[in-house]
């Protein structure tokens, strides 16, 4: 299990084995329970940072992954209760926040982790994943043992775990473009979600809830005046961009030139006596490449900038190597850029802090203006609708195509018709059962009908799409090559902050993220800024004319579609319309992609030999 997260962690390593007691009731046998990391290095990078790692000679036991960034302000207040320390590890402050706090000690914590603690007084198992989900934690029971991982890999390193896919995941993968937590694309594990904890003793899983940023939203706004609003938020930012250039190792930053990664820069700048890195990658598409923006803003902000073409043959190469360190089904293709800018970061440092959540936090889809431009549209009636998609389909620019496809879906949820892929119709064309709904967003959407139509969608973004697919994103594309990514906007007190700020103060007259403009145009010129919304993105349409039409009609007239449950019937009809011109949906044959090539790597079953009862990497 260790072995497979050798990526996540190649400086050290660590395993411990441990006997364990029956359920307490007598109810069943004593068992045993082993623990293993594979530890990057960041903090104390001698042998005492070390997982697993004990405390109180041996009373207690960690596996951790993350960081906790305000361990120093933690460490100095548990010294005060009595508490001694053998190392300078967050690890270690870990450990005696959960002795001091017990559950607790979670909420003290600001950082991203996913850690489990064995404790053995107790003969209890702590699991517990950060609010926004920035570190993975999957678990299952199988076979009389429970077992858990930072990668679904790392369970699926056992023989003798059931690899039989969940096909109510897979439906929703194919609505969403990713798993949902709880949910996980084998029918025998889950994920545990952010923002939660869980016990396993006496045989029984116990999860439950510490953060609702739902709740928060919902609570009344706060009563500030745009200045005050500006300067207490640059204040929580530059705090949590100083928290975050905590390290032992060199660290830099993701620059595309945006808004979001160059607020982050010129606050990392402020407060740096030297230029910090930062990086980026050009793209031989001019329709993708934002390099020459990156380019002035480092410019502007005095930083060292290294920049790097990424060609679309490297992005080729990465094509059937992406399933490797995306061990489920995941559609957003933007995976591959995101990896390559990862893996010339970590050539030069250890850690990159990047500008994810600005989005979600601060209203800046270009979605959430289209909902309510066009609300009144999504609302016609259906043949108004459609008359209205083909017109935009005929258009040339991307985001006409997309709005032509949210037109012709139907259904009372006009914000489900943006975050959808294939549609509830298609989903029971391709698998011959009811499209399912992610059920946090179900649930976040019931709870936040009181809120204004155009306020909703930044908040079900924040608890489903930006944990699914950015964070997944990012984490797994940057761990893929030992770098640690850190999110300075989503300290949970910026978030905290953000999710009760008026709307006024994040979108006024058509113009999104306005207090995060504010702040930032008083650091970076605005005409360096004010561009278009691009993103990362590939040459999806382009590739699947040429270099991927092979191994497209491959996937289709071979076995493992049907294998999963999925009609290639209708699959078929969106090429064949494809290769004709006749619609443009790249993104839906990308996500099939994506899918059959995840089965041919994840679905057959490795021979090795049988771990303990208990296990956790």
């Amino acid at each position: 299990m260790a072995a497979s997260l050798h990526h996540r962690g190649p400086d050290d390593e660590g395993v411990g084995l441990w006997d364990a007691d029956g359920p307490a009731d007598g109810t069943g046998p004593a068992g045993r329970i082993g623990l293993a990391q594979k530890r990057l290095s960041i903090i104390d990078l001698s042998p005492l940072g070390r997982n697993p790692m004990p405390w109180d000679g041996g009373r207690l036991w960690i596996t951790y992954n993350g960081e906790v960034y305000n361990f120093r302000e933690l460490r100095g207040e548990l010294e005060a209760l009595g508490a001694r320390f053998r190392s300078q590890t967050d690890t270690e402050v870990v450990l005696a926040a959960y002795d001091q706090w017990g559950e607790g000690c979670v909420d003290r914590f600001v950082g991203m982790f996913a850690f489990a603690i064995w404790d053995a007084a107790r003969q209890r198992l702590f699991l517990a994943r950060d609010r926004f989900g920035k570190k993975p934690l999957y678990y299952a029971e199988y076979a009389g043992r429970f077992a858990f991982g930072s990668e679904l890999k790392a369970l699926l390193a056992d023989p003798e775990f059931p690899r039989e896919p969940d096909a109510d995941a897979l439906s929703l993968y194919l609505r969403y473009g990713y798993v949902p937590a709880p949910y996980a694309a084998f029918a025998h594990a889950k994920k545990l979600r952010p923002g939660h904890f869980a016990t396993f003793q006496d045989g029984r899983l116990t999860v439950r809830q510490y953060w609702d940023p739902v709740a928060i939203a919902l609570s009344a706004p706060l009563a500030l005046s745009e200045e005050e609003a500006r300067e207490q938020l640059e204040a929580l930012l530059r705090d949590s961009v100083r928290h975050r250039m905590i390290s032992d190792v060199p660290l830099g930053a993701f620059l595309s030139g945006g808004l979001d990664s160059s607020l982050v820069a010129a606050l990392m700048q402020e407060q740096s006596p030297v230029p910090i890195k930062t990086f980026t990658i050009r793209f031989e598409n001019p329709e993708f490449n934002e390099a020459e923006h990156a380019a002035a803003v480092a410019r502007h902000l005095g930083t060292e900038h290294r920049e790097e073409t990424c060609s679309e043959s490297q992005m080729l190469d990465l094509v059937d190597r992406v399933t490797d360190f995306f061990d489920e089904p995941f559609a957003d293709s933007s995976a591959l850029p995101t990896y390559l800018v990862s893996k010339i970061t970590r050539e030069h440092v250890t850690v990159a802090l990047s500008g994810d959540g600005g989005d979600e936090l601060f209203f800046g889809y270009p979605r959430y203006r289209y909902l309510e431009k066009g609300g009144w549209l999504l609302s016609a009636p259906a043949p108004v609708r459609h008359t209205a998609a083909v017109l935009a389909a005929s258009l040339p620019k991307r985001r006409f195509r997309r709005a032509a496809e949210v037109l012709r879906q139907d259904g009372s949820d006009r914000y489900a018709r943006f975050v959808t892929w294939w549609t509830p119709g298609d989903i029971a064309e391709l698998t011959g059962r009811s499209a399912g709904v992610n059920p946090v967003y179900a649930e976040a959407a019931a709870r936040l009908e009181g809120l204004p139509l155009i306020e909703r969608p930044p908040v079900l973004d924040a608890v489903t799409y930006l944990p699914e697919d950015i964070l997944t994103k990012v984490d797994r594309a940057s761990m893929a090559v030992s770098l640690e990514a850190r999110a300075p906007l989503l300290d949970h007190r910026v978030a905290e902050f953000a999710l009760r700020l008026p709307l006024h103060l994040k979108y006024r007259r058509g113009v999104s993220k306005w207090l995060l403009r504010k702040i930032l145009y008083r650091k970076v010129p605005r005409e360096l800024l004010n561009r278009p919304k691009m993103g990362f993105g590939v040459p999806l349409r382009d590739w699947f004319r040429g270099p991927l039409r092979e191994r497209m009609e491959t996937i289709l007239s071979g076995p493992g579609l049907p294998i999963l449950g999925i009609d290639v019937v209708p699959v078929r009809s969106v090429w064949d319309d494809f290769l004709a011109k006749r619609s443009e949906r790249p993104d839906l044959l990308w996500s099939v992609f994506a899918l059959a090539s995840w089965a041919e790597r994840w679905c057959s079953a490795p021979s090795s030999q049988s771990p303990s009862a208990a296990a956790g990497a």
